[in-house]
């Protein structure tokens, strides 16, 4: 009897010391890849990164050009980016401002990740 209680402690214990790394797995393993959330986005239709997609819109060196802060307003809010930088390209970028917070956060870390 005593011997069962002694491994139910055990069991016990060793749950609780592990719960904080199975939790960061667990969290880890649902973070969306910002590769993917650019693959389904679509944003080589309008964009190229690493040499793949539309020339005229080249995202390589983003990250050493932009902060974090204004590449995420110009995934939500472009036609506030284009008048404020007077930017000429067009046609006027679309939109995102439904994206996913967590697809948006790992989308914009790939591109800060961009330094060329």
């Amino acid at each position: 009897m005593n011997a069962n209680r002694n491994v139910r402690w055990m069991a016990m214990a060793t749950v609780i010391l592990a719960w904080p790394m199975l939790t960061t797995v667990a969290a880890a393993q649902g973070a969306p890849d910002g590769a993917a959330v650019y693959a389904a986005q679509k944003c080589s239709m309008c964009h190229s990164l690493d040499g793949k997609g539309m020339a005229k819109g080249p995202l390589d060196g983003v990250g050493t050009k932009l902060t974090a802060d204004e590449i995420r307003q110009w995934i939500v809010n472009p036609a506030e980016m284009t008048a404020k930088t007077k930017a000429t390209r067009k046609p006027l970028m679309r939109a995102y401002p439904n994206l996913p917070k967590a697809d948006l956060d790992a989308l914009v870390a790939l591109l800060v990740s961009k330094k060329k």
